[in-house]
């Protein structure tokens, strides 16, 4: 038997469009010999669809487009499976159900509801789902197939780990004599998840005896970027197929054969970064309706990397760059700009915020009489540069790209309304540190396109004399393994500095200032996720709360 692998970047609600792609793919897994192809979870709906699944309408929608793809592709020998929101069978609980469905000759010949519904970091599936109370294996072309949805295979732990779970649906299917296993996902991609994967579904494979077709979607959703990174492998574990990360693709295995279809994807995780953000901002931008962007090119490296992976992800003649030089601007921020964008080959405009901060300091002097000028003032330059951005945004129908990295939003080095305002906050899962390494991904595929004054310069936000980052902050090469520690392994002050070799006073100060930027972070704009822990969806703490570590 010959499966394909249909990897699919799905739009969250265009329910017609998705059904649409996923009849195409079946003609051509048809064309290729395939006797089932398969889709990833909830393919018809996109992943995650959130509260629309509370909408009658939705449902209704989703069912008849499920029925459609039937229909559509009834003539065909090729049968289909594909994950779709349902309506529960159960009398209480939740209505819906997070289900697979096995199509063929315009009939459902089988449905399967996941068991295991995540909720943790990203995933909120209790809030949505029933669980499904069995799991069974479909008879189909002379095979018994176990088919699991997503976090139903991830369970299947060897002694060792500490399962999340009670139920083990890959064993319960094993023991009803499951030949093949079908994992169909909806897998968000972090740093590391590509090998994590490979690494536990091999063993799943290699414990059970068993070969595994591993089908992910791919395609950017709000903060989440899936990375696809579809596999299959034979009954040793062996990986004998393999689809590439970060594009759509149909993929052949023949598992008489024990081979399929093999696609290469970079393996150095800096390079996937970058295409994983590529991906996010390009879905982002398209799947909200916008064609253009717009990005504050201040002649630093956050905004000079925001700007480059906007130009690979849009092309360049959509990214328009805006310098705005103000009281303390130096020379070479403009100049750095406008080379950068030459380079890119990107618009580039200048709007100056001299004039205008005058004003607004001349209107405010009489109610600032005796007072200093301190940080209120830099940051009425930061906000008059988010107005000219908005402004803009406004009438060009552009959308902002903000252009704060993590390290600067984990301590709050950055201004409400100000640099924060815009649509997408492109690396604000991003550590500074890593910040140079992906610009240098982007010199590498693009020679000479990031004047290497970029790199060098001391980061400043230049808006008070000789500004440095450094005034403020500790070396981002020692405060990005304090955030790392903190925020993402949520570890203490002083096992931080015990594994830093830092003084703990340091590490307590940088806590501070992670916790009391809370408030900032909940009205930032979505950021695309890459790291174990994001700001966003994944990490929900309270803005006025007392716990102090």
């Amino acid at each position: 038997m010959k499966i394909a692998l249909g990897q699919m970047n799905a739009t969250v609600g265009d329910l017609e469009q998705n059904v649409s792609r996923m009849i195409e793919a079946t003609r051509q897994a048809h064309q290729q010999g395939a006797a089932l192809v398969v889709f990833p979870e909830l393919a018809v709906t996109g992943y995650p669809p959130r509260d629309l699944v509370e909408k009658p309408s939705f449902v209704q929608r989703t069912r008849e487009q499920l029925l459609r793809l039937a229909s559509e592709t009834a003539a065909l020998p090729t049968a289909v499976i594909c994950g779709f929101v349902g309506e529960s069978k159960q009398s209480k609980g939740k209505t819906v159900t997070n289900s697979a469905a096995l199509l063929s000759g315009g009939q459902m010949l089988f449905r399967q509801d996941k068991v295991l519904l995540p909720t943790y970091d990203v995933f909120d599936e209790w809030r949505h789902f029933a669980a499904a109370d069995e799991q069974r294996v479909v008879e189909f072309a002379g095979k018994r197939i176990g088919l699991t949805i997503c976090e139903d295979a991830w369970n299947d732990f060897e002694g060792s780990q500490r399962a999340l779970y009670s139920r083990n649906p890959v064993a319960d299917l094993c023991r009803q004599g499951a030949e093949v296993l079908i994992s169909i996902n909806a897998s968000p991609y972090e740093m590391g998840k590509r090998q994590e994967r490979r690494n536990l579904f091999c063993g799943v494979s290699r414990r059970r005896g068993l070969p595994l077709m591993w089908v992910n979607q791919v395609g950017g959703n709000d903060q989440l970027i899936f990375d696809g990174s579809s596999f299959a492998t034979n009954s040793h574990g062996e990986v004998i197929a393999s689809a590439p990360s970060f594009a759509e693709d149909l993929v052949m295995v023949d598992l008489q054969e024990g081979q399929g279809d093999q696609r290469e994807s970079h393996l150095d995780e800096v390079e996937a970064v970058y295409d994983a953000l590529v991906l996010g901002t390009r879905d982002y931008v398209r799947k909200c309706g916008f064609q253009k962007v717009l990005v504050g090119l201040s002649g630093g490296i956050d905004s000079a990397l925001v700007a480059a992976i906007a130009a690979d992800a849009l092309g360049p003649e959509n990214v328009a760059g805006i310098g705005m030089p103000g009281p303390y601007s130096s020379d070479h921020s403009l100049s750095d700009a406008r080379a950068l964008a030459a380079g890119l080959g990107i618009r580039f405009e200048v709007s100056g915020i001299n004039s205008a901060y005058q004003a607004v300091l001349d209107g405010l002097d009489p109610l600032f009489a005796g007072m200093p000028r301190d940080v209120t003032e830099e940051n009425i330059q930061s906000r008059l540069r988010g107005l000219t951005l908005m402004a803009l945004s406004n009438k060009w129908g552009a959308l902002v790209l903000t252009t704060g990295n993590k390290s600067e939003l984990a301590v709050g080095y950055c201004t409400l309304y100000g640099d924060m305002v815009g649509g997408l906050a492109v690396i604000s899962d991003v550590p500074k540190v890593m910040v140079y390494e992906l610009t240098r991904v982007v010199n590498r595929r693009h020679p000479g396109a990031v004047p290497e004054n970029i790199f060098v310069k001391p980061p400043s936000a230049e808006l008070r004399p000789d500004q440095k980052d450094t005034d403020s902050l500790p070396p981002y090469e020692l405060l990005d393994p304090i955030l790392r520690g903190y925020i993402e392994d949520m570890r203490t002050p002083a096992a931080i500095a015990a594994a830093q070799g830092v003084e703990e006073a340091l590490v307590r100060d940088i806590i501070r200032k992670v916790d009391l930027s809370e408030y900032k972070r909940q009205q930032a704009a979505p950021g695309l996720k890459v790291t174990t822990k994001a700001f966003g969806i994944g990490r929900r703490l309270p803005i006025a709360q007392r716990f102090r570590e």
